[in-house]
């Protein structure tokens, strides 16, 4: 058995111990260079943030143990295909390799839809069910020119 299938039934078993724990059913691991580096389960009830799922969770703690925020030569492992908010982070992170068990459909069967999430990003700021209001007239591109004057730039 190789180690995709290895790292991805940890994380599948993390998902169920996440459960037994009071977490949501969802288990991820970080692995780099054949070894695990991070590994979660969802904790978005426990800690009151909605931003806690396990793939943040493990991504935060690969990024905090490898010092780095480009994850660029790790894999992420995850009990469930990563919903919207995760696959923005595993790209932020350069994470070029992502093993999944279940997928958005099994997800949405057990009550964790991101349909609307889906729908809704392809659309135009202006036709969100969300409220967008966008003031150009706040500094916001002084910020940027700022940034832009800086020579130690941290490459994104």
């Amino acid at each position: 058995m190789g180690n995709d299938k290895l790292f991805l039934l940890r994380a599948v078993e993390i998902a169920g111990n996440g459960i037994q724990n009071g977490g949501g059913p969802f288990g991820a691991v970080v692995s780099k260079d054949g070894k695990i580096i991070s590994e979660a389960y969802n904790r978005v009830v426990l800690t009151s943030d909605p931003t806690a799922h396990a793939e943040i969770l493990a991504i935060r703690q690969a990024a905090s143990f490898l010092k780095s925020h480009d994850l660029g030569d790790c894999t992420l492992y995850s009990s469930c295909e990563p919903c919207p908010m995760c696959l923005g982070a595993i790209y932020w992170a350069g994470i070029k390799k992502v093993v999944y068990s279940c997928d958005r459909t099994d997800a949405e069967g057990a009550g964790f839809s991101d349909k609307l999430i889906y729908e809704e990003i392809m659309l135009d700021p202006a036709n969100r069910k969300i409220t967008f209001l966008r003031m150009t007239d706040t500094g916001g591109k002084e910020v940027f020119r700022k940034w832009d004057e800086l020579e130690n730039k941290i490459p994104y």
